[in-house]
């Protein structure tokens, strides 16, 4: 008889066999003592779950004590990478094997013998792990940053990754970066490289890259047209405190909430005709396309294309006290500080409360809103008292009818881009958007009240994680929605 102990005292026991696997052990205990994933030691030392009772030494009546660890989700737009601060194990991926995916399930493997993944970051297309060493791993499409040994030597020290969508930039503790992938997303930094010192942000676009100075100075590379030419804007590019992106252009905020803006035009990158009214600039968001700059005032400012949230004139009135703003790909929605809300943008993708299950002609309908979530086109706002409202694009998630009766005390929502995922005080989901790409999760609904205690997201699948340390995917299943490939390495983690 093994007997597995929590640091918190409360314990279940296995019966013993030496062949058993110790991974089969820690799912056992997960799941008989609704913990989630856990970290095996015996006198002092730590167990690896893909050894056999007798590989590790155990004997009949050992104690086995169990560490119970936090799992990270991360996901490019088609697949999934799991992992737990667990030297013994690798990191455990699925979906789609061109996305990031690995053909044997697993990675990393005797690359980072005894070392920890403390962080992942994903592209569209390939992960970059940052282990606890300061040292990388990255895996996916090669073009895309997967292949990494140009530049692996210099991966050392490593605090912060950043993405394009084929790119990734890596900070050092050094304030110097290290760039790889594609090249026209900014993957090759060699002509900016003796700029990039003493940097302490880095932004993208989805082919560029911005670095901010600790002296306030930036520096750009990748694709020009979006963004990765600061040639017009660079003599003002001074004391900048902070950076935003869309998909094509940047704005910095300076030290006294003046903004400049660069890169392509139909992304926000020209904001000539606003920039009177940009200063005391607190903040900015933004959509693929547009930009809003909340200013000190409680105020907003907008640009970009009007037709995808760049204008905000018709709304400017109620534009006031806002608190935070969310955006669809097409549209924004601000929250004031009268818990109502204010929308703007393209009508039938969140810019509008005419699409959905509002009464277009009673907005006061959107009010004590606790928070605001978003796929490409739909909005869903929180009330107060858990209950969930959504408009925009129908397939999208912009109609919830369906489920409304079901939406109750509902803590947070996730969402893919056409889906919305909600999840309740008593850890069950509830969804409703496109059906093929996760809407539909009835087939894992008896799974899914677990409880579930976290959920991630590719473009098109969810994957959640429940309190036992069990793993629920759902959505389409060749990019994430199906987990059954690797069913039994996920044991491991």
């Amino acid at each position: 008889m093994l007997r597995i102990s929590l640091v918190s005292g409360r314990s279940t026991a296995v019966n013993f066999d030496d062949q058993i696997s110790l991974g089969e052990v820690k799912a056992f205990a997960q799941r008989d003592l609704r913990v989630g994933f856990l970290r095996l030691s015996c006198g002092g030392r730590i167990l690896d779950p893909k050894q056999t009772a007798a590989e590790a030494g155990l004997k009949d009546g050992d104690c086995v004590t169990g560490i119970v660890q936090e799992a990270q989700l991360a996901a490019t737009s088609r697949a999934f990478a799991i992992h737990c601060h667990n030297p013994a194990v690798n990191v455990v991926t699925w979906g789609h094997v061109h996305y990031g995916a690995d053909d044997h399930s697993t990675v990393l493997g005797d690359q980072r013998s005894g070392r920890n993944v403390t962080a992942i970051q994903a592209n569209l297309s390939a992960f970059a792990a940052i282990l606890d060493d300061g040292t990388v791993v990255a895996w996916g499409d090669p073009k895309a940053g997967g292949d990494y040994s140009l530049v692996r030597h210099r991966l050392t020290n490593v605090i912060a990754i950043q993405a394009t969508d084929e790119a990734f930039a890596a900070l050092r503790s050094d304030g110097q970066v290290v760039a790889w992938g594609s090249q026209r997303h900014g993957g090759l930094s060699l002509d900016v490289l003796p700029a990039l010192r003493n940097v302490t942000q880095i932004q993208a676009t989805q082919s560029a890259f911005a670095a901010l100075r600790s002296d306030g100075s930036v520096s750009a590379w990748g694709d020009d047209a979006c963004g990765g030419n600061t040639r017009l804007v660079q003599p003002h590019l001074k004391k900048v405190t902070h950076i935003q992106s869309t998909n094509g252009a940047f704005a910095a905020i300076r030290e006294h909430g003046s903004v400049v803006t660069w890169g392509a035009k139909m992304c926000g990158g020209d904001s000539h005709s606003v920039q009177p009214l940009l200063h005391n600039v607190k903040k900015i968001q933004s959509n693929r396309y547009a930009f809003a700059a909340l200013k000190a005032d409680g105020s907003v400012v907008t640009w970009g294309p009007q037709s995808r949230g760049g204008n905000s004139l018709a709304v400017q009135a109620s534009l006031v006290n806002l608190q935070e703003i969310q955006a669809t790909d097409y549209a924004f929605a601000a929250i004031l500080a009268d818990r109502s809300v204010v929308v703007w943008g393209d009508p039938q993708h969140g810019g509008s409360f005419t699409s959905g299950i509002l009464d277009p002609n009673s907005i006061s309908e959107i009010r004590n809103v606790a928070a605001i979530q978003s796929t490409k086109s739909a909005f869903a706002a929180i009330f107060a008292d858990g209950s969930v409202v959504s408009w925009g694009w129908p397939d999208h998630g912009g109609d919830s009818w369906e489920v409304q009766d079901r939406l109750k005390d509902v803590k947070q929502i996730q969402s893919n881009n056409f889906v919305f995922a909600a999840l309740l005080g008593d850890g069950s989901v509830v969804t409703w958007g496109n059906a093929g790409y996760g809407g539909d999760s009835s087939a894992v609904e008896h799974r899914l009240r677990g409880p579930v205690v976290k959920i991630q997201a590719t473009q098109t699948a969810f994957a959640a994680i429940l309190a036992d340390g069990a793993v629920v995917t759902w959505g389409y299943d060749s990019e994430g929605g199906s987990s059954s490939p690797v069913e039994r390495d996920l044991i491991y983690i």
